[in-house]
Parts: structure tokens; sequence; C-alpha cells
């Protein structure tokens, strides 16, 4: 008896202890209820493109804050079965729930003890820790929480606040994150899935483990059927439905460049506040029309990589002979080497002339031959060259075409870029400034300053209208002398080889007649060519005063010669790229609103309209019979634009517009080197101009430009009126030892 009464003393003064430690300690020290009843969502800054499709978004979650009356009853409902099947009956601690819990924990088929209000707690408050401490903190919290809101209001903050995988918190974010759809669009199936991750977000991520994200779905679905949620042939169903998950958001590689550059100029006004406040930002980019350049781009520079050649293996690993190591292996090797969206890497497990066998990071193994190992023949022969040579253990890059076939290619080392603009107001339509973002973030398009080549003609052959030519003036196309003062130490050459002797300047500008171009400078004036650059909005500090100027040994980046070739485009207007049409904050206000007018005002003409009348008349030639040719195949009257190729083939451009869409696109390797000896603008940037520009161009009406005042045709040539007997045109001796000798049209 005197153990017993001992032992009941003894409890009772436990229990005083720590009843005295839950209200002395516990309790004072318990965090103030802002947080959850003035609760602001981190919701991320997101980046749209003119049609409203998401392209980007900022922010260390990706969160979407839907009200609890806009939840639909299927989420809430697949939640409550598999959380807190008593959500609306308990006070925030669930005591029968617990005791449940404790006598199944072995079928895994109830919730656990903790309920969706300590789960609150928790996530708001707390910390994971399995302490006395924590626990009975969070009971409190619960109870306090409970007092502070109702219901509803503690389910909304769950359903918004829940981690969910993938840097996903909220069941809105995560409907898009995993199925790319709206809570309303998800099936039973979808919804059960979702409301599964909880638990252990790292295990049942349905993008990373979908089996076991499977097998939680199972258990979702059927703790909805046991509580009437759905009915025999919905669990049937939905048990059965095959679910599609998104691997991830097609915007973060398709227009990665766009949504880094909206990032910038909003951080730069904003700052830090951008990746917690909710701000949409509407741009001006096109959807398909940035699709389709993206495509373009891709597809291009694969085919340039391919027809280089197979450059060997990127690495090699020395598979375990033990089976049971072999995975472990193969798996921590692969996470080195990410995919490039379509080119998955892939380590070698046996390998023949004629067949070659791969594992993927995904646990597939694949098998590739025939067609599939055109590129790499070469590599799989007993003598290959030891540095091409595949091999197993060999880290190859594969890609699978639309009918499952598998092919081997490989990372390509040279980059491209394109921008497209509306001609009259400046606004971005599309822009791709590289190859891959994930790879390399550098934007070509607006930071890659490289050598403009022959694509800078038509902006001197402009000034050189001015100064009396006009296209049917005669220039005499045979090499400088090497006698002449200018020319000792460099002598221009046509990149043919070909010379023609006198040769109207139309003509010389579709052919590129290099020759052509430097004696026109030369008349003109070195000094005076490249102060004209202005009116195009080049920076002419970046542009030497020689004679090689006309050659395009200057810098420039895509963007600024797709802004000069506007001006061509338009009309003789020079205009601004912009970007962002409207800023909303996350309440929903206008924070900014693009105020920019679709014809370009007068005070902004830079070149008489003369001026780009005849030019835009000697650039469509350049299509029609030039260097452009193969562009007059998307079969427009309006298509204008010039290739660009520098010296050695280092770049190769395409600048040109049709439809009041002005475009520029570019290839190069970042490291300056030679593309290949019969590589040229027109055919490794022409390729992705006219892939992109097919699509942009469909449906929309021909541009035409009225013929201006004092502009006459004379032989299918336009012309300034006073110049159409050659009045007013320089003449000059053709003998040789004036090599910039320039005579009258015929």
């Amino acid at each position: 008896m005197k153990f017993l009464l001992a032992a009941l003393a003894a409890t009772i003064v436990f229990v005083l202890g720590v009843l005295a430690w839950v209200f002395l300690v516990l309790i004072p020290d318990l965090p103030d209820l802002s947080a959850v009843r003035d609760y602001q969502p981190k919701i991320p800054l997101r980046v749209y493109t003119a049609d409203n499709t998401l392209i980007g978004e900022f922010g260390e979650e990706h969160r979407d804050f839907v009200p609890i009356k806009e939840m639909p009853d299927a989420i809430k409902k697949a939640v409550l079965a598999i959380e807190d099947a008593r959500f609306y009956e308990h006070h925030g601690v669930d005591y029968i729930g617990m005791m449940r819990a404790i006598v199944s924990t072995a079928t895994g088929e109830t919730q656990g003890g903790g309920t969706i209000t300590m789960q609150v707690a928790r996530n708001f408050y707390l910390t994971r820790e399995k302490t006395i401490s924590r626990k009975l903190r969070e009971i409190l919290l619960a109870r306090r929480i409970e007092d502070a809101l109702s219901k509803d209001q503690i389910l909304e903050l769950y359903m918004n606040q829940i981690y969910l995988g993938q840097r996903t918190h909220g069941f809105s974010s995560a409907a898009r994150t995993y199925f790319n759809k709206s809570l309303k669009e998800l099936s039973i199936a979808e919804t059960a899935m979702l409301a599964g991750i909880p638990k252990n977000p790292a295990r049942h991520n349905p993008a990373v483990n979908f089996e076991r994200a499977k097998q939680r779905q199972l258990v979702v679905l059927h703790s909805m059927f046991k509580h009437g949620d759905i009915s025999q042939d919905q669990y049937e169903q939905a048990k059965k439905e095959r679910l599609h998950v998104t691997k991830a958001p097609q915007f973060e590689s398709h227009a990665a460049f766009v949504a880094e550059m909206v990032r910038q100029q909003m951080y730069a006004q904003f700052k830090d506040e951008i990746y917690t406040s909710g701000m949409k930002v509407i741009t001006t980019i096109d959807r398909d029309e940035q699709e389709a350049a993206y495509e373009s781009l891709r597809r291009n520079v694969l085919a340039y990589d391919q027809r280089h050649g197979y450059r060997g293996p990127e690495a090699f690993l020395d598979i375990p002979t033990r089976e049971d190591l072999r995975e472990d292996a193969v798996d921590e090797f692969l996470q080195k080497f990410p995919s490039s969206e379509g080119l998955t890497a892939a380590v070698v497990t046996a390998v023949s002339p004629k067949l070659i066998k791969a594992d993927l990071a995904t646990g597939e193994s694949v098998e590739i031959s025939g067609d599939g190992l055109r590129l790499v023949s070469a590599a799989l022969l007993p003598k290959a060259k030891r540095e091409i040579k595949i091999r197993e253990g060999a880290l190859i890059r594969v890609m699978q075409d639309a009918k499952g076939r598998w092919s081997v290619t490989q990372s390509p080392e040279v980059d491209a870029a394109y921008v497209s603009l509306n001609a009259n107001d400046g606004a971005y339509r599309a822009l791709v400034g590289g190859f891959d973002f994930n790879r390399k973030k550098f934007n070509h398009v607006t930071s890659g300053w490289r050598q403009p080549g022959s694509s800078i003609k038509p902006l001197i052959y402009s000034a050189a209208l001015e100064k009396g030519f006009s296209p049917s003036t005669l220039v005499n196309d045979v090499q400088l002398s090497q006698t002449t003062e200018e020319a000792l130490q460099w002598d221009p050459r046509n990149d043919d080889g070909r010379y023609d002797g006198p040769v109207e300047l139309q003509r010389a500008l579709a052919q590129s007649k290099n020759v052509v171009a430097v004696r026109v400078l030369r008349a003109i004036g070195a000094t005076y060519g490249r102060d004209y650059l202005q009116r195009f909005g080049l920076d002419i500090a970046k542009h030497p005063v020689n004679l090689t100027l006309a050659l395009g040994t200057g810098s420039v980046t895509p963007l600024q010669m797709a802004g000069a070739y506007a001006v061509f485009a338009n009309g003789g207007y020079q205009v601004k790229p912009w970007l962002i049409q409207k800023v909303v904050d996350g309440k929903g206000k206008v924070l900014f609103q693009a105020n920019v007018p679709a014809v370009p005002p007068e005070e902004s003409r830079v070149l008489d309209r003369r001026n780009a009348f005849v030019m835009d008349s000697m650039l469509r030639e350049v299509v029609r019979s030039g260097t452009g040719a193969a562009a007059s195949r998307l079969g427009r009257p309006d298509l204008a634009g010039k290739t660009g190729t520098t010296s050695d083939a280092v770049d190769g451009w395409f600048a040109g517009y049709a439809g009041h869409i002005v475009a520029v696109s570019w290839m190069g390797y970042d490291e300056p080197k030679s593309l290949g000896g019969r590589e040229f603008g027109a055919t490794v940037a022409l390729p992705i101009w006219m892939d992109a520009m097919r699509h942009a161009l469909a449906g929309k009406p021909d541009a035409s430009f009225a013929v201006p005042e004092y502009v006459v045709n004379v032989d299918g040539r336009w012309m300034y009126a006073e110049y159409e007997n050659g009045a007013g045109v320089k003449t000059l001796d053709l003998e040789e030892k004036e090599p910039t000798a320039v005579i009258e049209h015929q």
C-alpha cells in the first residue's frame, strides 16, 4: 500500500510539474498568432507572354494563393480524407484520431495523429524535431489557432502553405507544376496523387518517384471511397487512369532568356520585393512566335553541329563489375551531366559497329541501331581514333524522335541567337539568347558583341545614297591595287574570288561584293560612314574609322542589328526595343503600363523617306537574286534582308524583315573560331531566320510602302528623281590607279 501511495504521489508531483512547466514556460513562450491572422503568402514574380502564357517564375517558393471558397470540393475532400477526416469535428487536436493511428499504423490506410491544424502550427512556427516539448507546443498552438480562426480559414492556410516538392507550395501551384493544369481541371486520380504528397514530399514526389507516388495515390483513393467522397465506379476508374506528370515546366527553357531579362529589369526597380509580393509582368512576346524561334534555333544548331562530325564521348565511367554496384554508379555519374531538352545523357553498356546499348538517368535502357548510329558510325569502327571511339562506359547523348526511335547525337559547342521586333514600335516579339539557358545563361542577343560582317553593308550604302550614289551607280569590281597608300597593309577580296568589273551598286549589294563596298566607303569617307551608323542606333565607338568598316569589322549585338534594320523596315524611323507591357502587383493594382505609339512619331525619323524606300528596294533584291535568295522560298514579295559573314567565317548573320516584323539571327562560337570553310551567313543563320519567320509571317499581309515624292523607277531600279539621267552622280576615272573609281549608271 505504501508503495502505491508513493507511486501515486510521484505521479501527482510529476503531473503538477508538467502542468507548471506548460503554464509557466511553454505557454508564455508561444509565438504571437499574427502570422496566421494576417497571412501574407510569399508569391513569386511571374512573367507572361502578351497572350498570357507563363514563361518564367522567380522566388524561393512556387505558390498560388486560392481562397478556400474557390478551392474545388474534390481537392478538399481528398486532403481531408487522407490527412484529417475529423477536421470539422475536433478542436485542433484529434484525440480519437491519435488513438486510432496508434492501433492501425501497420495498415497505412488511415491518417496520422497530427491534425491539419497541428500541421499549420508546425509549418508556420515550429521545427520538425521529435521532442516532447515541440509536440506540446504544437498541441497548444493548434488549440490557440482554433480559437483565433474559423475552420475554413485554417484549411485555407493549409491548402496554400503546405510544401509539395519541386519548390512548390500549395495545391494550386502543385497542380500546375505536376500536371500543367488548374485545380479545377484535375481528374479524381490527379487530385488524389497531389493529396498524397504532404506526408513525404521527397518520397511521394510524382516527378521524381512516380511509383511511390502512385502507391500513395491508391491509399488516398481508398480513403476517399471509404469516407464516401467518391463512388465505387469513380474509385475503380481513378485507380486505372494513366497519369502524365510534367517533369519540368516548359517555360524554364523556351523563353528563359526573356524571363531573365524581365527579372533584371524588375529587380533594378523593386529589389527583393519581386520574389515574394506576387507581381505579374506581361511582356510583348508572342507565344507562338517564341516557340517557333526556339525550335528553329535548336534544330538548325544541331543540323550545323552534325554536318561537322562527331567529336567523341563527353566522359567515361569505369562501370563496376559487381551487378549490385552498377546501378548506383551509373545514376551518380549521370547526375553530373544534366540533359538539355531532347539531348539525354546516357552511359554505354554494350557496343558494336551496328548496335549501342545505353542506360539513362531514368533507369531506362535503350538500344540504338541503323540510322540512329549515322553520326557516330566512324566512332564504332575497331580502328576508330581514340579521341572519338565509343566504348563501354562512354557518356553519350541520345535523342528520341516522334516515333520513339533513338539516335546518337551530341551537345553542340557552337551557339546562336535570334531576336524579332515589331518594326513600327520596337516591341519584342521573340528572343532566344542561346542554345540552352540552363547550360549557359549568357544572352547573345543583348550582350553578344560580334563583328557584323557584310550585314553592315546596307548601312554604308544608305550613307552613299546621301552622297550622290544610286542603285544604278557603276562601281569597279576589281581588286584594290597594292600600290596605293591605303591598301599597303590590307587587300580586301570578294569571298567567291570573282571580280566582275563595273557593276551596279544594287547588284553589288545583292552579291555582297566586298571590293565594291570598300570602294564606296572610300568615296564617301570612312569618318562620314562611321558617324552615319548613329542613325541606326549603333555605338560608333565600337567601329573603326577606316576602310575595314565597310566589311563589318566593328562590334554589334543582334539586338542592335534588329533595331538598325527596323529603320529600313518602317520607312526611316529609329525605334527603341521594349519588352514589358504591364506590371501588376499581388493585389491586382497596375504598377506600370507601357504607352508606346503604334506608329513611330516624326521626331524619331533618322532617314529621309526616299533613302529608306530605295534601300528597301535594294534589300528586296538581295532576297530575290542575291546571297539571301533562299529566303524567297517563303513566297512573299515584301521579304528584304542581308546575309553577313565575317573574315574566316567566324560569325554568320542574317538580318531582314517582312510584314512589319524585323528579325536577326546569328551563329558562332563563344571563343571565336571559324565555322568552316563552306559555311556562310546564308548556310548557318539564314535557315534559323527562315524557319522562325515562316511561322511569324503566316497569315500576315504583305507590307508595302507608298512611293515617296521625287523617287522614280528607271529600268527596274528605284532612285532619287534628280539622278534619273545621271545628273549629280559623281564621275571618276576607272583607271587601275584609281582603285575607288565610280562611274555614273548607264
